[in-house]
């Protein structure tokens, strides 16, 4: 029998990540597309491959030596690849992703082993569209695009063109967790330099090698990249990850009506956290009109998430100026005051009149984060700020005093830069608190009850948000199909039982995604954005999700 002419043949196909099967070739396969004496003769399945592998990834001595395997892997076998992720996802989501993948990032030159993607150079635009071109794929062929500038990288800062692990490791979420097809989907570094000086003096480094572009070089290097996506793939949601404070809002504010995207550090992590507050309201009973909220890490996530609390208790009855005053965001200098220089514009909203907090003896001292808790009084205490331990035994225990069931979420990654421990903050509340962290943590056990600690991993949002964009093929996503999102995801929460976390757990993310994707692609009719039909939505979002077998 004849090989097809669309596969490849021989040691071409074996080469070929999505096609490759491995000794998972049967007899007859091997011999229509020239294989015969390539593989040792034993044919194995697809589950006696995953078990092998993950035997070998058992074996391995560490954390990053997991990830090295399982790239390697993606390097050989995409679908055995996503077989093991998709069947041990909760344990191998830290490693693929946060926390791993920081330190991945970090190694990135030095372990540098084969290419993946498509990487893009500030100092060559005009290479821009022929990069895209040379894919081989059509304006219907790609679904999702995922791009950094790596400029902000999971709290570790600039890691230049090492960046684009960070764009490959959402991608093999979105896939293992909603089915996007990896064919589907491009992970993409915008190369602008990096201001990391260890970087640019490390003689291994395989990035661009001067500081960051920046202004009308760096704008026109991203409206190329933007254009071109548009252009090739029309179809394609834009997905911004892990760029600096900055660039990620003025990039939404710039694309976001022009075109299907979204910054996933600012909406993503705005949603997530949202879901959180929504089931800690419904828990302590406190309405979100009547929410307090105090923000620590006023960049653009934190500002990200105080959008949408914001939107939250507008749309629990109060005017968007009452929402507003019910929320105050300090970065590390302290409270952001109207005063406040260099503030940017997102920051500009929540900073307070500066008599609130003025002594009458001339412009306010910076007011630090133990003085805003002890007079604001918050119902909600969130960290975005990156710095280890910000919230004391003195800040939490003032918050408690004053609120029965006080929200604390320390969300800063990886575990050392968290704002504090849940175990710590249910240990000073005597158990009151409601708590989520963005790092995965055991349970905590505390005066004979198991405190199940939710993660706010943005993972349990947008690979779901990016389904029911697909489905939908929405135009471009709108604020209610992030509120529509948060909803369905904290409507799959078990809230009953003392201990019992703020969010659904991760082991449970492909059924979370489907129903979060489904929301979201109903939302995107009800908002008049969603170009397909949608005539049945369960089926329609069950039918787009690929499963990791062989064809």
């Amino acid at each position: 029998m004849a090989p097809r002419p669309d596969v490849p043949h021989g040691r071409a196909l074996l080469a070929d990540a999505l096609r490759n099967k491995g000794v998972a070739f049967t007899r007859e396969e091997r011999q229509r597309h020239g294989l015969v004496g390539m593989l040792p003769p034993g044919v194995l399945s697809l589950d006696q491959q995953a078990r092998r592998a993950w035997e070998q990834l058992q074996a391995q001595p560490d954390d990053l030596a997991k990830n090295v395997c399982l790239e390697q892997l993606h390097d050989r076998n995409e679908v055995l690849y996503h077989r093991l992720l998709t069947e041990h996802l909760k344990e191998l989501l830290p490693i693929v992703y946060d926390p791993t993948v920081g330190e991945a990032i970090k190694r990135y030159s030095h372990e540098y082993r084969r290419p993946r993607g498509v990487y893009l150079s500030v100092d060559h635009p005009q290479d821009v569209r022929p990069a895209f071109e040379a894919l081989g794929l059509g304006p219907d062929d790609v679904d999702l695009v995922v791009a950094t500038d790596a400029q902000q990288i999971l709290g570790i800062g600039d890691w230049g063109v090492g960046g684009m692990q960070i764009s490959v490791g959402k991608l093999a979420v979105y896939t293992a967790a909603a089915g996007i097809h990896p064919g589907r989907a491009v992970p993409v570094m915008l190369d602008v330099g990096t201001d990391n000086q260890a970087l640019l003096n490390d003689p291994l480094y395989v990035g661009n090698r001067h500081s960051r572009a920046r202004g009308k070089e760096y704008d026109a290097f991203v409206a190329a990249y933007v254009d071109t996506v548009r252009d090739l793939f029309p179809r394609a949601l834009l997905h911004w990850e892990d760029f600096g404070p900055g660039n990620g809002r003025r990039l939404l504010d710039a694309y976001g009506e022009k075109v299907c995207t979204f910054n996933d550090d600012m909406q993503g992590t705005g949603a997530i956290t949202l879901s959180c507050v929504l089931n800690a309201a419904r828990v302590s009973g406190t309405p979100m009109r009547e929410q307090r909220v105090v923000v620590f890490g006023a960049g653009t996530a934190g500002v990200g998430i105080a959008d949408q609390l914001r939107d939250a208790m507008v749309r629990d009855g109060l005017e968007r100026d009452e929402a507003v005053a019910r929320i105050w965001c300090l970065d590390r200098q302290g409270l952001l005051l109207r005063s406040t220089e260099g503030l940017r514009d997102y920051q500009r909203l929540y900073a307070r009149p500066d008599e609130e907090w003025s002594d009458g003896s001339g412009k306010p001292k910076p007011i630090g984060l133990e003085e805003v808790v002890d007079r604001v009084r918050p119902t909600v205490l969130v960290g975005t700020s990156t710095v280890h331990g910000a919230f004391t035994e003195e800040v939490v225990r003032s918050m408690a005093a004053h609120v029965e069931r006080p929200v604390v979420l320390p969300l800063s990654n990886p575990t050392e830069k968290i704002e504090a421990m849940p175990e710590d903050v249910l240990r000073w509340t005597d158990g009151r608190a409601l708590v989520a962290a963005g790092v995965p943590l055991p349970p905590v056990e505390l005066n004979g009850t198991s405190y199940v600690v939710a993660q706010a991993n943005n993972a349990l949002i947008y690979p779901g948000l990016g389904l029911g964009v697909i489905v939908s093929r929405a135009s471009r996503i709108t604020d209610g199909m992030f509120q529509a999102a948060a909803e369905a995801l904290a409507d799959l929460a078990e809230l009953s039982g003392t201990g019992a976390p703020l969010l659904p757990q991760v082991e449970n993310l492909r059924a979370s995604s489907a129903t979060v994707a489904t929301a979201v692609a109903r939302r995107a009719a009800g908002d008049g954005v969603a170009r397909a039909p949608l005539d049945d939505v369960v089926q329609q979002v069950q039918d787009a999700m690929w499963q990791p077998e062989y064809a």
